[in-house]
């Protein structure tokens, strides 16, 4: 039998967790728990079949325009999780980590409980699980050119040195290779300023249905169509 071409990283934009809700007649807040129960099995799954990392996009920069009520109930449920997360024994090796701003507007509990996490799980040699959390693309980008330029003001490097590494290794993503397919629910054609930088050679895959009925046969199905496409990555 032929062995899977795995990808290495597989990055997801889950979206439609309100539109689900509100197609079932629900509040908000349960489309988006439903979601992160999704999010559980796909990284549990992707563990388990050897892809080395996954990154997915959680909390814009831009969601924090949403409603007091939608926002209040996605930070209760990040904290919830987290802190099922810190009280398990076993989390299947996954290493974990939260990659976005954490200074601007972030509550402290939730940011002692993220570093937590990262700390307990930090050795940890399955999956390298990365939820993009008050993520935006851009924002990522301009914070690296603020790292570089700080190392160029005191020396560390020089303005001629600078490269395509040097950006990398200052974005959030450092160490990882890039996504090599980005998945989108909800069948909405943009990329919502998500890892802009690191999706220049993604192969991109759409499934037009909601987050929440995300299932382990569409991860299974968009790797097999990965495994179809002709990765010529410019050659």
């Amino acid at each position: 039998m032929e062995e899977k071409i795995l990808p290495k990283h597989i990055a997801i934009i889950m979206d439609g967790n309100r539109r689900w809700a509100k197609e079932h007649g629900i509040e908000s807040s349960l489309g988006h728990k439903k979601g992160a129960e999704v999010l559980e099995k796909i990284a549990k799954y992707c563990n388990k079949i050897g892809i080395e990392a996954l990154t997915v996009y959680a909390f814009s920069t831009e969601n924090w325009k949403r409603t007091k009520e939608e926002v209040g109930a996605i930070m209760l449920l990040l904290q919830m999780y987290l802190d099922k997360f810190l009280k398990s024994a076993d989390l299947d090796n996954i290493k974990l980590r939260i990659i976005g701003d954490r200074e601007n507007n972030m509550p402290e509990e939730i940011k002692t409980k993220m570093l937590k996490m990262e700390e307990k799980t930090k050795n940890n040699t399955g999956l390298k699980f990365n939820i993009a959390f008050n993520y935006g693309g851009r924002d990522e980008i301009v914070k690296a050119v603020q790292s570089i330029s700080k190392q160029v003001k005191e020396g560390k490097i020089n303005i001629e040195d600078i490269n395509e590494e040097t950006v990398a290794n200052n974005l959030y993503t450092k160490g990882l290779p890039d996504p090599d397919l980005l998945i989108r629910t909800s069948g909405e054609l943009r990329t919502s300023n998500f890892l802009p930088w690191q999706i220049t050679y993604s192969e991109f895959l759409v499934l037009d249905k909601y987050w929440p009925d995300f299932t382990i046969e569409d991860i299974e199905f968009a790797i097999q169509e990965y495994e179809k496409r002709n990765r010529r990555v410019g050659k």
